[in-house]
């Protein structure tokens, strides 16, 4: 339910000024709608998939509809004084929070988070490996990541990141 509640946030942020946007603590938002809304459990990537497909057939209009009112909720009391449970950036590391940075300078509108990295890195691999600079995109791929034993058993078929 949290991946759902986070797409339609971002589909309604949209709407509102750019101005606006950066006054909004997308977490109230969540945590608003995520209070009102049942929760939705996986164990595995199969679940999770199952689970998220249920989610947007039986939920769809009930998330779209409280995102809707987290907004409200949110923006009537941009004032209230807020202290999140987690601050922001706690577990990012220096290097971390530096190589954000570097791409963010690096990008034309400056517009970039950790969310958006995986849909802006992905695209790019796959379009390197079909113009045939598989080498470079296999090189990233086997830098970061390290095949578990895929022989079964409870923990079969998963990958870790260095």
């Amino acid at each position: 339910m949290e991946v759902l509640v986070e797409e339609e946030i971002e589909r309604q942020i949209k709407r509102y000024p750019t101005e606006l946007r950066q006054h909004f603590n997308r977490v109230e938002v969540a945590t608003h709608a995520l209070n009102r809304l049942p929760p939705l459990y996986a164990s595995c990537y199969e679940g999770f998939n199952k689970q998220k497909l249920k989610g947007r057939a039986q939920h769809s209009a009930e998330i779209t509809k409280n995102v809707r009112q987290a907004f409200a909720a949110v923006q009537k009391d941009l004032l209230r004084r807020s202290t999140p449970l987690v601050p922001e950036g706690k577990y990012e590391s220096k290097e971390a929070k530096k190589a954000l940075q570097e791409l963010i300078d690096f990008l034309p509108n400056k517009e970039f988070s950790w969310e958006k990295l995986v849909k802006l890195i992905k695209p790019a691999l796959i379009q390197l490996s079909h113009q045939g600079n598989l080498n470079l995109a296999d090189e990233i791929r086997d830098s970061k990541i390290e095949k578990v034993d895929k022989s079964g058993g409870a923990w079969g078929n998963s990958a870790y990141i260095k």
